[in-house]
Order: structure tokens, then C-alpha cells, then sequence
């Protein structure tokens, strides 16, 4: 007699996950993001800018572009400083750009009277800034010895020329004006606890995108790193929705 197996398909992931990090751009923060989504993706990359390089939003618009998969579908995650990035990106989508996620989201100066004191982060001691200040700014009540660490050895890893001149691009950017030229979905990753963005500034996303989803999670500004799990599994359940 003759055996047949019947073998249950196993699903191949083929959609890979490119992540633009928030100010520090090391890239270093995401590891527990990362293993929480698991093989939600078939690959996941994070950005690492030039640690050394005092770029403009444009110039780091190519150099991602540059470094993005070639063929391979992909997702686009853009957090806080690289949201303009992403949005930028998204409105002149590669071909291969099947869908985007924003966290911690603004498509313009994110803080009031943010673009009068833009001047002043030329000057401003990004390495001084007292541990409290940063703990209380960016993680409120989430923080935790380990994510402390993690964040001052980020920052340090990075110039604090680039430190200040990147503080200053985003207190004065504005790409408001493409967000109805994004063709994808967009999954917007709200934090029910950031400090650091006045209320409005995600509001004015999901007004001027066709196809958002706006998501409340519960977590500081530095959401992927405090909420790691609870956004992975929110990822996750959209790329399964959306057919990522």
C-alpha cells in the first residue's frame, strides 16, 4: 500500500522590515522589538546613519534610498526623527514599498514654539543633559535601569554636533504636504504617554493620509523600546490584516 503525506503549507514570509531609528540613529535600540516580532518578517534591517556626518532630511533621504531592497517587497517602520524621513520616502514609493508604519508620529515641528527654539540646539550640551531630564522626557514612568543604559549608550556612540543638528532639522521640518501623496497603508503607532509631541501632532497625519489606521499604545515616546512586546504584536496583527 501506498503511503501518501499530506504535508500542512508552511507560509513563507517574504515581505522584510526596514526600520529608520529615532534621533540617536545607532540603530541599537530595537533588539527586544525585533525578537518580540519574531517571524512576523522575513528579514528585519535597522537603519544606522552616519554617527559622525552632519546630514540634512535630503541627504538622508538618499542615503536610506540607497540601502533600501532593491526587489524584495518591504515595509517601512519610521520612528520619531525619521517619521519625515519615511513619509518623504512613502510619497515617491519605490516599487517594492508595500506599506508603512510611523511611531511616535509628526509630519511637522512636533513641540510648540519648536521651530523659535530650533537655534538654540546649535549650542545646546546634548551629552550634559542630565540622565533625569532624558528619563523623564522619554520614558516617564516606563523607565527602567536597563532602558537608561541603553539610551545613554546610544547618544554617546554619536557626535554631539550631529546630536544637536538633527534636534534642530526636526524642530523646523515640515512634510505635511505629501502625506496625501502616500500610496500604502499606514499604521500609526500612537503613544499614550509621550512627552515629547504635543497632542496635535499625529492628529495631522491620520487627517491628510488616504488609508491610516491609528493605533493607542500605552508607552512613552520611546515606544518600541518601553512597549516592545505590545507594538510587536500590533505590528504583527496588521501585516497579517494588511497582507504583509
Amino acid at each position: 500500500m501506498q503511503r501518501i503525506l499530506l504535508e500542512t503549507p508552511v507560509e513563507v514570509r517574504v515581505t522584510r522590515l526596514v526600520i529608520l531609528p529615532g534621533l540617536d540613529g545607532t540603530g541599537t535600540l530595537h533588539e527586544d522589538f525585533i525578537a518580540a516580532l519574531g517571524t512576523t518578517f522575513a528579514t528585519v534591517q535597522v537603519m544606522a546613519y552616519p554617527a559622525d556626518a552632519v546630514l540634512d532630511y535630503p541627504s538622508l533621504e538618499r542615503w536610506v534610498r540607497a540601502a533600501l531592497p532593491d526587489q524584495a517587497p518591504f515595509v517601512l517602520l519610521g520612528e520619531s526623527f525619521s517619521v519625515p524621513l519615511a513619509i518623504a520616502i512613502a510619497a515617491d514609493p519605490p516599487a517594492n514599498l508595500r506599506g508603512l508604519v510611523l511611531s511616535t508620529t509628526f509630519a511637522r515641528a512636533p513641540v510648540p514654539l519648536s521651530r523659535l527654539l530650533a537655534p538654540i540646539t546649535r549650542v545646546a550640551p546634548v551629552h550634559g543633559v542630565p540622565l533625569a531630564v532624558l528619563r523623564w522626557w522619554l520614558l516617564g514612568r516606563w523607565s527602567s535601569p536597563a532602558l537608561d543604559r541603553a539610551l545613554r549608550r546610544a547618544l554617546r556612540q554619536v557626535s554631539p554636533q550631529v546630536l544637536r543638528h538633527r534636534a534642530g532639522l526636526a524642530m523646523r521640518v515640515d512634510v505635511v504636504g505629501l502625506l496625501h501623496r502616500i500610496p500604502v497603508p499606514v499604521v500609526y503607532l500612537r503613544a499614550s504617554g509621550d512627552r515629547l509631541l504635543a497632542a496635535g501632532a499625529g492628529r495631522l497625519i491620520t487627517r491628510n493620509v488616504a488609508d491610516c489606521t491609528c493605533l493607542d499604545m500605552q508607552g512613552p515616546h520611546l515606544l518600541l523600546q518601553a512597549a516592545a512586546p505590545a507594538c510587536a504584536a500590533a505590528v504583527k496583527a496588521q501585516a497579517m490584516r494588511l497582507g504583509w
